[in-house]
């Protein structure tokens, strides 16, 4: 049955590099959909335009071709100053491997961040970061430095502040990349949690099917093409059939 809450749709998305005399392909006309409340997850071997695809959506590059869409209404020159900036602002929360938050900042001003800088007004800025603190479990912490915390702590304070704003989209660039087996489990628990208490839509880049399990549904990049795609019909996704599609992909590379 075709669905009706589509957030996001990609339509022929093409990126181009020219690198000397030559032109690298890097993504090759994608069209993809994402849904509300849906976790997708992205998964291609290292090379095969994951990333690339992502920050696309989330107007960190631009395409060489093709449209965005959100809520039906293509979104025009969003990926160009000063559009870009709104375009991030009004629809797009970023987690990245890396965590990439200020080390000078509490937990609490960190996740407020985006509030701050958008003007809100003190009270707004304070409930807001409270009910945040309380859904990513650092209350007890609010008041400790980066450098204070784990890497899954760090983590739960850059998913925070992603959310702070209660954007349309989540992109999480391989968001348990740098954390141990244990605190990834955490952390993706801990995504599925808000996909199904905010209702949120997520898009996650991976490498790892362990990871993709956790997804509703998977595409499979490979050389820039959309190549297979997975849709989970039960409470955990099989490891083993995302595992046996990516390990096909693989072997096609070589």
């Amino acid at each position: 049955m075709p669905r009706n809450d589509e957030i996001l749709s990609v339509v022929g998305l093409f990126k181009n590099y020219e690198v000397g005399k030559n032109k690298v392909d890097a993504l090759e006309g994608i069209n993809l959909k994402l849904f509300k409340g849906e976790m997708l997850a992205i998964m291609g071997s290292s090379g095969s335009g994951k990333s690339t695809l992502l920050n696309l959506i989330g107007a960190l590059d631009s395409p060489t071709e093709g449209t965005i869409i959100i809520h039906g209404k293509e979104v025009k020159d969003y990926h160009v100053e000063p559009y870009a900036t709104a375009y991030r602002s009004n629809n797009i929360g970023f987690v990245f491997q890396s965590y990439n938050l200020l080390k000078d900042l509490t937990v609490e001003e960190n996740i407020a961040l985006p509030l701050i800088l958008k003007g809100m007004d003190k009270k707004t800025i304070i409930h807001k970061t409270s009910e945040v603190l309380d859904l990513v479990g650092l209350k007890n912490w609010k008041n400790h430095r980066p450098v204070e915390l784990s890497g899954g702590q760090q983590q739960r304070v850059a998913i925070g502040r992603a959310i702070i704003t209660s954007p349309p989209i989540l992109l999480a660039d391989e968001p348990t990349g740098n954390l141990d087996y244990n605190t990834s489990i955490d952390i993706l628990d801990m995504l599925v949690e808000m996909k199904n208490r905010l209702n949120q839509s997520i898009i996650i880049v991976t490498h790892d099917p362990k990871v993709a399990t956790y997804a509703d549904r998977v595409i499979f990049l490979h050389d820039g093409n959309i190549v297979d795609e997975y849709m989970k019909d039960a409470e955990k996704g099989d490891v083993s059939i995302i595992l046996d599609k990516f390990k096909k992909i693989l072997e096609v590379r070589k």
